[in-house]
């Protein structure tokens, strides 16, 4: 498994084929988000940073290609198109609108392992140095990575769910300013009112405070919301 686990979402209407890859691509070392629609995909988009999007091009409703060209007027990250079709035109079709690569149906799973990795190995190059400084929140022990939505205690790995990454990234991207609880409620966290804040905050404090009853890094400003304080 690597050091660096690049966080991948996976969109696909075949249930039998976005489950194997799902498995396939987590036994690989990926952390692996998937989605069945470009719909589901947006809601997960909202909410999370991923590495790299493998997205098939075939779905029902919008489509593979015209998410692609969506998300590129606003977003840059590495799109992999999957599909059954093999032609040429298609496969012009896909980089035209902003795909990094393409992958032909069926396709033999270690080829798109070595496609993900090249992807991200060549954008990781590109990356300037002082833009993955700019990617970190520190406070304590506990470092967030607000594009990956990923959060570690010195080494350590610390599983976040979807609302709870969602919620800490809005927190983190405002770090030492009060957020209020209907700004927390619009961050695209699926959260539904001012109490389901309130119950994801004291789930993430768990987490992140040494005693939760006195927070230390994660605040409640009486009448407002909550703070996360940095170091």
């Amino acid at each position: 498994m690597n050091d660096f686990n690049p966080h991948l979402l996976v969109v696909d209407d075949d249930t039998r084929l976005r489950e194997l890859l799902q498995k396939f691509l987590t036994d690989q070392g990926f952390m692996v988000t998937a989605a069945s629609s470009a719909e589901e995909a947006r809601s997960k988009l909202a909410s999370l940073s991923f590495d790299l999007l493998i997205l098939d091009i075939m779905m029902p409703g919008e489509s593979g290609l015209e998410l692609t060209k969506s998300l590129r007027e606003k977003d840059d990250v590495p799109i992999l198109l999957l599909t059954a079709m093999g032609e040429t035109n298609d496969r012009i079709s896909g980089l035209e609108v902003g795909a990094d690569d393409y992958l032909s149906k069926p396709f033999e799973p270690r080829e798109l392992v070595l496609r993900i990795n090249a992807i991200l190995k060549r954008i990781q190059t590109t990356t300037p140095v002082t833009e993955l400084s700019t990617e970190n929140v520190i406070f304590g022990s506990f470092r967030f990575d607000v594009r990956k939505s990923q959060l570690w205690n010195n080494d350590e790995y610390i599983h976040l769910t979807d609302v709870e990454a969602a919620l800490l990234k809005t927190l983190a991207q405002q770090a030492g300013t009060a957020v209020g609880r209907d700004d927390l409620i619009d961050s695209g966290s699926e959260l539904a009112n001012t109490r389901s804040v309130d119950v994801q905050v004291t789930r993430l404090r768990r987490k992140i405070e040494q005693d939760p009853k006195y927070p230390r890094f994660l605040q409640t400003i009486r009448g407002v919301g909550y703070i996360l304080k940095t170091d």
